[in-house]
């Protein structure tokens, strides 16, 4: 599976599947990746996480945030 990545708010989230479980990364203003500071339980599916990462940081929404959105 590739890599996706997803717009949480201000930030750039990059997950990817590694065995059974996920692999999450911060993308940082200079495109360098370092690892999140949360992670993803593995029974979640990759239809789900959208909006498993919308639940997680729903209190750092605000108007002009932007929610969260998959990435190209």
């Amino acid at each position: 599976m590739a890599e996706l990545r997803f717009r949480v708010h201000s930030r750039r989230i990059a997950v990817a599947r590694s065995g059974a479980g996920w692999r999450v990364f911060e993308i940082g203003a200079d495109g360098k990746r370092s690892p999140a500071d949360f992670v993803i339980p593995d029974f979640i599916g990759e239809q789900e996480l959208c909006e498993y990462l919308a639940d997680l940081f729903h209190e750092a929404a605000t108007p002009t945030s932007g929610g969260v959105h998959p990435l190209d």
